[in-house]
């Protein structure tokens, strides 16, 4: 749900907005905030620090819009502002844009347009905010961002995010392009490069599809994270996406003759979340460990191409969901007892 503070001092502005919106409100989809004026727009972002875009009149008592401009800037730089405004001059406009006003809308309102503006802004809140969560997730630090960005990377709660350590409960799915390595020895570095990147291409795209993340790139693998609801069920549905484009690739037209297939390895569990590294060389990569991790990894080094392995324990869970067929016991590195496997076939 978006939340959108209205600063203004036109008491009927807030009926308006009530009817013109009421059905997104009874929807969920919108929600907002009213104040008077500038000073009462800021105490409001202090008592919902989740706001999303602010909207405001230029003339106001106490505390003026092109002023909750310049403040907004300073401390909530992630919130985008629109400014409704009777006062359409270039001069104003331009006033506004370079204290950091994201779009400009004249009274009387069209709300039509209003409706279009907010979609547009929210739509901005939404990318800015997925670019400091990539940042955050997969350590993506040579990338272009704008201004908004990286005022807040060097804020203290950037840092303070960074520096947050927690235990989570999420699903791991190792996912290898089998025989990449012969390939890799036999053709031009260029086009190993090329024909690897574009097999990631697909595998990234069905990750971000089910709402998961790329934690890291391991050579020819890729480890990707699954939190929140149902993190299992989509980590499987990714996998299974995954492997039916890779199987659909043509061989390469290469002296190598390569058909691409993968082995997936997921565990679901506990593990800890945090930037693990070294201090020292200033390289500490925002990663998840722990022996849900290891067991995910050690799960997919047992897949044979093609398959999707995961233990008695995640089919238990997703049995009533998904056809997996039993495989048997198997030896994993590191652990004493054999391992009931499960093969994920659709």
């Amino acid at each position: 749900m978006a939340k959108i503070l209205v600063a203004d001092d036109e008491a009927d502005l807030e009926v308006l907005i009530k009817q013109k919106f009421r059905q997104k409100i009874r929807e969920r989809e919108y929600e907002f905030v009213f104040a008077i004026n500038g000073k009462e727009a800021l105490d409001k972002l202090q008592q919902h620090p989740d706001v999303d875009i602010v909207l405001s009149d230029i003339n106001m008592p106490e505390m003026d819009g092109l002023t909750l401009l310049s403040r907004l800037q300073e401390g909530s730089p992630l919130v985008k502002a629109v400014i409704i405004s009777a006062y359409g001059d270039m001069d104003n406009i331009r006033t506004a844009m370079n204290r950091g006003a994201f779009d400009f809308i004249t009274k009387p309102i069209n709300f039509d347009d209003l409706s279009l503006t907010m979609e547009k802004t929210l739509k901005q809140v939404l990318q800015t905010r997925q670019t400091l969560q990539a940042i955050k997730e997969n350590n993506i630090l040579k990338m272009y961002v704008d201004k908004t960005v990286l005022n807040f990377m060097g804020s203290r709660e950037y840092e303070s995010s960074l520096l947050a350590n927690e235990t989570l409960e999420a699903t791991v799915a190792f996912i290898d392009i089998c025989g990449f390595t012969a390939i890799s020895e036999r053709e031009k570095p260029d086009l190993v490069v090329n024909l690897l990147n574009s097999y990631f291409e697909i595998i990234v795209k069905e990750i971000i599809d089910q709402g998961g993340y790329v934690d890291k790139f391991i050579g020819d693998a890729i480890m990707a994270v699954f939190r929140g609801d149902y993190h299992l069920d989509r980590a499987l549905d990714a996998s299974l996406a995954i492997r039916k484009q890779i199987l659909e690739l043509p061989v390469t037209e290469t002296q190598s003759a390569f058909k691409p297939q993968v082995s997936i390895g997921i565990n679901r569990g506990e593990m800890i979340s945090g930037n693990i590294g070294s201090a020292t060389l200033r390289r500490l990569d925002y990663t998840v460990i722990g022996d849900t991790v290891n067991t995910a990894q050690r799960l997919q080094a047992a897949a044979n191409p093609g398959q999707i392995i995961i233990n008695e324990a995640a089919y238990q869970q997703v049995k009533d969901s998904f056809h997996c067929v039993r495989i048997g016991e198997v030896l994993l590195k590191n652990k004493q007892a054999p391992v009931v496997v499960y093969n994920v076939i659709d």
